[in-house]
């Protein structure tokens, strides 16, 4: 039984640390753009998506450092990967497009 319970625990960990992985290329690839782009593209501001991103950050991390045990900070890390993720399928290559093309990284 504690075997089942170990794999779990490190399910767990792996996942999370994936999903901060995607926080954290979502935060950095979106203060690494314009803010022209984001009113461009009709998209929310800069400072908006920098906001969600850093929160969504920062819930990541303290879910895969464990505070408070695995399954406290689960359904926040849903909610934190899903915002990062709407940011990279949807806001980033509406700048992309908006830069006029081609490279996916702004510099």
């Amino acid at each position: 039984m504690q075997l089942a319970y170990d794999i779990q625990y490190w399910l767990y960990m792996v996942l999370g640390l994936i999903a901060l992985v995607i926080e954290l290329w979502a935060l950095a690839d979106c203060v690494g753009r314009k803010a022209d782009y984001f009113q461009a593209a009709f998209k929310k501001t800069k400072g908006f998506w920098v906001g969600v991103l850093v929160a969504a950050t920062a819930v990541g991390a303290l879910a895969a450092l464990g505070a408070g045990g695995l399954g406290t900070w689960m359904i926040f890390q849903l909610a934190a990967v899903a915002a990062a993720g709407v940011y990279l399928a949807d806001v980033k290559p509406a700048l992309i497009e908006v830069k006029g093309g081609g490279s996916a990284y702004p510099w």
